[in-house]
């Protein structure tokens, strides 16, 4: 087959069908999945070069460090979380049962569900990819993944490592486009597990939903910052920057836009511009990710073209050099819900600013919009940031920095609302790949046994339990 073929329409459900009678077959314990993670994790750290080089061909640039650090530190973390658990999330897990009950025992016992389907994005394509399968694997399941079409040297990579760990009845890769993401959704999974747009994720879950196959839906959204007027401008602006620019600002959780206390605007606006110059020197360095294609560079550039339409301030914090798909570092200032910019995810480099006078108008705009994958306040008064926590719901909080709950393995990642339901990551991710089986173990002689007609003959019993 041509590496670059899309997977036949026809092939999707066999596939599905094989992996699913391979799994009944013999189900994985507990030294296969540790085998199979040591095995993924041995191939992924092998190929690491190789696999910053591949995806740095996909974006027409990417910085090499950053994939280092997001796809290759996360996905390498994360298996080790798992390699270091495993054996004690698979035990049952003992359940008391109350004294009404007695002397029946009960307990939890995580059974896996069979073959979990994953369709991973472009944005992290190795990341979002191998977080989900190697949790699958670890809860005993098989995978069928599906790669982003837009990524597709990424996707061959994919596909030859895991042919590399696991054999094809175990974890198979479908290529394609929404066509075949479309039929694939489709597919009767046990679980499964998409991450990309709302707009996606709600036909990801509308096909799921004729299968009644159980999903996990990370979204995105506009993902708010706010900064409170003690903390230090400077030092905002850094971790700021950090969260926003990496990778061009392609990043579900990236911050969305800012909220800054009126006053300081102005000072704000001017630490940014020295955190670019410090970090990139001109929007093309070698630490400056591209934008994926030209399709998503013309949507980032309509924002800015409607924005200025509108007569918003519009500040690039470094020259534009004319690369290919590099678009600098943009603020765009005091943006009204109009404007393009603040009505979707922006998932690039722009960075919307706004003011308030008062920490409750920003909790209150936060509030009136969907509910946000993440959110980022920023203050070193416990009050301050007990009072935006109290008042506002998101997927996941970073308090005084940006991004690095995701990397936390013993955290939940998910959304609300309509940036996500379900969540994974470590134990989030064990659970819910797995089916936490109550089983009740029942004794020779039970209390239960009286509770039947006629009852009147143990009513002073069941009075006893009622009590």
């Amino acid at each position: 087959m041509d590496l670059a073929a899309d997977t036949p329409a026809a092939e999707l459900r066999p596939t599905l069908t094989r992996l699913r009678a391979a799994w009944q077959a013999d189900k994985p314990d507990y030294a296969q999945r540790r085998g199979d993670l040591e095995r993924l994790r041995q191939a992924v750290k092998s190929r690491l070069d190789e696999m910053a080089r591949t995806i740095s061909a996909d974006f027409g640039h990417r910085s090499t460090h950053e994939t280092l650090i997001s796809d290759g530190m996360t996905v390498l973390g994360e298996i080790d979380h798992l390699l270091g658990r495993l054996r004690r999330w698979m035990k049952p897990q003992r359940v008391g049962v109350g004294w009404k009950f007695w002397p029946a025992r009960a307990e939890v016992r995580p059974e896996p569900l069979g073959v979990v389907g994953v369709i991973a994005p472009w944005n992290y394509p190795v990341n979002l990819a191998l977080i989900p399968l190697a949790t699958a694997i670890a809860a005993g399941n098989h995978v069928y993944l599906k790669p982003s079409e837009h990524t597709p040297r990424s996707a061959r990579f994919l596909r030859d490592l895991l042919a590399e760990v696991f054999p094809e009845d175990r974890v198979a890769v479908a290529f394609g486009g929404a066509d075949i993401a479309a039929e694939f959704a489709a597919l009767p999974f046990d679980h499964l597990v998409f991450t990309g747009s709302t707009a996606v994720g709600r036909k990801v879950m509308m096909a799921a939903a004729q299968n009644l196959t159980p999903v996990t839906l990370e979204l995105g959204g506009k993902s708010p910052a706010i900064v409170c007027p003690d903390f230090p401008i400077e030092l905002a602006a850094a971790r700021l920057a950090t969260g926003k620019w990496f990778n061009g600002g392609q990043t579900c959780i990236a911050p969305d836009y800012v909220f800054i206390d009126a006053p300081r605007r102005d000072a704000f606006v001017e630490a940014l511009r020295a955190q670019v110059r410090a970090r990139y020197a001109g929007g093309d360095a070698g630490d400056y990710t591209r934008i994926i294609n030209d399709g998503q560079f013309r949507r980032l550039d309509g924002y800015l073209d409607d924005a200025r339409a509108k007569g918003l301030q519009v500040i690039e914090l470094s020259p534009a050099n004319g690369g290919e798909r590099s678009l600098p570092p943009t603020l765009v200032i005091e943006p009204g819900d109009d404007a393009a910019v603040m009505r979707d995810e922006i998932f690039g480099p722009i960075l919307p600013i706004k003011t308030y006078r008062a920490l409750d108008e920003a909790i209150a705009y936060v509030n009136a919009h969907d509910r946000p994958l993440a959110l980022y306040p920023f203050s070193n008064d416990r009050n301050s940031v007990e009072l935006i926590l109290r008042n506002t719901l998101a997927g996941g909080v970073t308090v005084n920095d940006s991004l690095i709950h995701f990397a936390i393995n013993a955290l939940p990642f998910g959304g609300v609302g309509a940036s996500g339901m379900g969540a994974y990551h470590g134990k989030a991710g064990f659970d819910a790949f797995s089916k936490l089986l109550p089983i009740v173990w029942q004794s020779r002689w039970a209390g239960s046994d009286l509770l039947k007609p006629p009852y009147a003959k143990v009513e002073r019993f069941i009075r006893l339990l009622v009590r």
